[in-house]
């Protein structure tokens, strides 16, 4: 399908966000199975899933790179035309983007996993910074699509890191230039957010109890819930997913991971600016049924931006490259083509 990189490519240093350190950090019994496929509690809360047979084949096409002495893992695939790089959302991984690959199998495609998720590395004492994770794909692009625009694609959390680098484009720091950008279903004004249930407990002051104690049942409830019924989440996908967030203990850090919702409220000037006064082509896809970046997100994205292009996506969810990865694909199309105009 795709070419893959050389595994262990070492970085250069470079700086990140200025509180936050250059490697990010700040200031039991055996387990039991389950019933459910492997999953199983100790005494600890931790649970024991192995990743699905689906999930180890995506892996095998992938290989693993070193940034800031954490191990990412990174998807390339050849093709012809402006390349697209895929940036993905809480809590998932680069592993959303599977089936829209099969709909964009000619281009070439750049993809991973944010340090935290998937299948990358995922530290217990980092501060999960988006400007870290936004140095991150400056370095990756810088690696793999050298001297050359791109066009970023992003969904959920990646949203705020394309609006970080949409800022520094806007000053002058970016060092690689953005041909265009879709965003999707991502709470880019995350005060007209409807946060999960767990989202909230994640934040609060019982979020690492919250973390470990996650359940797969619980995630099957709200994960669920963020597909449409035209279409639901399938057990498969489920499968899949959890087995990704819990891989390498990553379940017990989710307490963590959500402090990008915090930097969205903290860096609203900075990243609104940006989606207001970026210079380059925006365009928007969203799935309509998304409980969480609801329309009204969508409606205070345009009144940052009026007039920007927007598909609709009247019976999709959250996960509309899961739902209906043809109508991202389209939309993509569309918006490269705006791009080159």
């Amino acid at each position: 399908m795709g070419s893959n990189p050389t595994p262990s490519v070492q970085d250069p240093a470079t700086d990140a966000d200025p509180a936050v350190s250059r490697d990010g950090r700040v200031g039991g019994r055996p387990l039991r199975r389950g019933s459910d496929g492997g999953e199983g509690l100790g005494r600890l809360g931790r649970v024991a899933t192995k990743l699905t047979n689906r999930v180890l084949d995506w892996r095998s096409r992938g290989a693993s790179e070193t940034f800031r002495g954490h191990r990412i893992n990174v998807f390339r695939q050849d093709g012809e035309g402006v390349p697209v790089v895929l940036l993905h959302g809480f809590p998932s991984s680069s592993y959303d983007w599977k089936t829209l690959l099969d709909e964009v199998r000619d281009r070439p495609v750049l993809a991973f996993d944010f340090l935290g998720f998937g299948l990358s590395d995922k530290p217990r004492d980092h501060l999960y910074s988006l400007h870290w994770q936004a140095d991150l794909t400056e370095e990756l692009v810088r690696r793999h699509l050298p001297d050359q625009p791109v066009f970023i694609v992003a969904h959920d959390m990646g949203t705020s890191v394309t609006t970080e680098l949409m800022a520094r484009d806007i000053e002058g720091h970016l060092t690689f230039e953005i041909a265009g950008a879709l965003l999707f279903n991502g709470s880019m004004v995350i005060d007209r957010a409807s946060l999960t249930r767990t989202q909230k407990l994640l934040r609060s002051g019982i979020g690492p109890l919250a973390a470990r104690l996650a359940s797969r049942r619980v995630f099957d409830l709200e994960f669920g819930g963020l597909f449409s019924p035209d279409h639901p989440l399938t057990d498969e996908e489920a499968d899949d997913q959890w087995s990704l967030i819990c891989h390498n203990r990553g379940r017990s850090l989710n307490h963590r991971l959500i402090h990008y919702i915090t930097e969205r409220e903290r860096l609203t000037d900075r990243w609104h600016g940006a989606i207001s006064d970026w210079p380059g082509s925006l365009s928007l896809a969203w799935g309509e049924l998304d409980p969480v970046a609801t329309t009204a997100v969508l409606d205070a994205v345009i009144e940052l931006r009026p007039g920007v292009p927007l598909n609709r996506l009247p019976t999709i969810g959250h996960y509309a490259q899961i739902e209906d990865p043809a109508a991202i694909a389209a939309a993509l199309e569309q918006a490269i083509e705006r791009s080159a105009a």
